[in-house]
């Protein structure tokens, strides 16, 4: 405990010096850092928060690397392009958070999970406060390790104040370890300020947990004596609050123990005391004299996708012809035969087989341990994914419907889409989509939500429109260590066939499909868009067409666009999304941008009006592109 108090302690004179930015004080509550800890085994993942430095101090990271990770230093964890505590590392086991606390907890589940899956006699800790378990995440992520009996210690730190606001109004029930009940856990309440209590609780459940695995709710209880950071300050705390929580203080208490026991003597403190500041001083010196950090373009943007060159396997001359639906459950079913750490998790895809039967059988095939429904909670079950990728495991997640991904959007596009640009972790997960309008479900199972998606660097966005193209690149999807939203337009599912080579193979993502060639003008599409475009052509056999299909949208096949445009002169972009903000706009605005000299008409875009998606037929049939099309095709080629 003293040495993260005098870390701190140090860290406040920096802070005033102006050498580094910001500082999240854990002083008064090292007891709960340190205690949970020295409770785990080394190889045991620990999750912490900012104010846990004495997790990394007990994994004995070098500190002159967590000073680096201060300074946004290049011996860091981030290259610079985080800071203060929001960086993990693999070598010490410790997964560190993200500013939206939430999703941490599910990530506990998915390691966990996996140490289940492999028979590991593991426990996983996390951390969060007394504020964060307001949020839905706390919910979801407790009663998905409930109902999984999955081996995660869940410390929750109750300091009394969400930066300034009362735990009084936060929640209502007495104590955050009530909660525990409403989940069917066990859980405890620790006084945090005593560390031989901490230790001592901490270490009798993890050794119990690791043969008998099950989620466990603990609460600590302290204080935290300096602001939420250090410029919140302190003020809206009560003065005899602050001097009650004083008179606990976890380190001077431990230590006039120690002496009163006869363990510990004035020069043996004075001693630790100079040991501890001698090491503080050189390692801060060797950050110090560490150069900052270089910009390098080329680094920073080869760095938000994880390098990965996929094993090309080529389809074989033996072929079926199916549906969509059946290539897509046939991707999958190969890939789980592939790879033993595989996982598919989603509402109702064990022996139901998922809304559209798309995983019919697969419990039969590889059980529930790895074909798991879960509780409706997609944002624990995205975390849960990036838990399972954290320990060595692969996942797909099926949203039932590309809608709910909402429920879910945060872990995407703040956990997933940039853990490998944060610190060199990959997310292998695969997140599928079944997506689209023209089947008259209304608002809220209908939506085409890809540029959600293609905005956030770090994800890869996947929309094919043929059986073929939906096996190889679901397959190349889950062997891609990085995060794919895979979509799928549920109108295809059973109304597109094509041959399908029966064997495993692999399809590039980010190569585009030219399925016409012609000379006055390009169309390009993806998805339904493709089918639309392709029976308008063949309506119109006099129309002479490039036409591309996209695939993949991120990343985009630039050089294929751009080939075609500047041999045709014109271009048509048709979509399904809604107009504004889609990503037609970007590929016109791209088109514009590098082939201005080439074109003989200003890009056209086409796409859906710019309301929800609608129910009835007449109004869905309005509001989809498909009837507007050709008119805007034939008005292009007449300019």
């Amino acid at each position: 405990m003293l040495k993260p108090r005098m870390i701190e302690e140090k860290m406040l004179i920096l802070l005033r010096q102006g050498k580094i930015s910001k500082w999240f004080s854990g002083i008064g509550q090292e007891a709960i850092s340190v205690g949970v800890t020295a409770s785990l085994l080394k190889e045991e993942y620990i999750l912490p928060m900012h104010r846990n430095l004495g997790v990394f101090t007990g994994r004995d990271i070098p500190l002159y690397r967590l000073f680096s990770q201060w300074q946004g230093k290049e011996s860091g964890f981030t290259k610079g392009r985080d800071r203060s505590f929001h960086f993990g590392t693999q070598e010490f086991n410790i997964v560190g958070m993200i500013s939206h606390l939430g999703p941490q907890l599910g990530v506990a589940d998915g390691i966990a999970l996996a140490h289940k899956l492999r028979n590991e006699q593991n426990v996983c800790a996390v951390f969060t406060g007394e504020g964060a378990t307001s949020e839905g995440d706390f919910h979801e992520a407790l009663n998905v390790a409930s109902v999984w009996e999955l081996p995660v210690i869940f410390c929750v730190e109750n300091n009394g104040y969400g930066l300034s606001t009362p735990t009084s109004e936060q929640f209502r029930c007495e104590n955050i370890a009530d909660k525990g009940i409403g989940y069917g856990m066990e859980s405890h309440i620790i006084d945090g300020n005593n560390i031989l209590e901490v230790y001592t609780k901490v270490s009798e459940l993890a050794e119990d947990i690791r043969n008998n695995p099950r989620p466990v709710l603990l609460e600590f209880k302290t204080f935290r004596m300096r602001g939420h950071e250090e410029a919140s300050g302190t003020k809206y705390v009560p003065q005899e609050l602050m001097d009650t929580w004083a008179l606990k203080d976890p380190l001077s208490n431990y230590r006039n123990f120690l002496k009163n026991e006869g363990l510990l003597s004035e020069e043996e403190d004075d001693k630790l005391k100079l040991l501890i500041k001698a090491e503080i001083e050189s390692h801060l010196q060797k950050a110090f004299a560490e150069e900052p950090v270089e910009a390098d373009e080329s680094r920073e943007l080869d760095d938000v996708y994880q390098s990965f060159k996929d094993e090309v396997v080529e389809a074989g001359s033996e072929k079926e012809n199916i549906r969509l639906i059946d290539a897509i459950s046939q991707g999958l079913k190969q890939s789980m035969e592939r790879y033993d750490n595989l996982v598919i998790m989603g509402q109702d895809v064990a022996e139901y087989g998922g809304v559209f039967k798309i995983t019919e059988g697969f419990v039969e095939a590889f059980g529930r341990e790895r074909v798991r429904n879960t509780p409706i909670c997609e944002s624990a079950i995205v975390s849960a994914s990036m838990g399972l990728s954290i320990n060595k495991c692969k996942a797909v997640m099926e949203m039932q419907f590309a809608d709910f991904v909402s429920s879910g959007f945060n872990p995407i596009v703040n956990y997933l889409a940039k853990v490998h640009y944060r610190w060199d972790e990959n997310a292998d997960v695969v997140i599928r989509m079944p997506c689209g309008a023209g089947v008259q479900a209304g608002p809220f199972h209908s939506q085409t939500n890809e540029a959600w998606f293609t905005k956030t660097p770090g994800l890869k966005v996947v929309y094919p429109a043929f059986p073929a193209d939906a096996k190889g690149l679901l397959i190349s999807a889950i062997n891609d260590p990085n995060p794919v939203l895979f979509f799928e337009h549920k109108a295809l599912y059973r109304s597109v066939y094509g041959d399908v080579p029966t064997n495993y193979y692999t399809l590039p993502i980010g190569k585009a499909s030219l399925l016409r060639e012609g000379n006055d003008i390009t169309i390009i599409s993806y998805g339904a868009g493709v089918h639309w475009a392709l029976e308008t052509l063949d309506n119109n056999p006099d129309i002479n067409a490039d036409l591309i299909d996209l695939r993949s949208l991120q990343p985009l096949d630039t050089e294929a666009i751009y080939r075609s445009v500047r041999k045709t002169g014109k271009a048509i972009i048709l979509q399904e999304d809604t107009m504004f903000g889609g990503i037609a706009s970007d590929i016109s605005a791209l088109i514009m941008e590098n082939c201005f000299e080439h074109l003989d008409a200003a890009v056209k875009r086409v796409a859906s009006m710019d309301t929800p998606v609608p129910f009835s037929k007449a109004l869905e049939d309005q509001f989809l592109p498909k009837g507007r099309f050709e008119k805007e095709l034939k008005d292009l080629l007449e300019y």
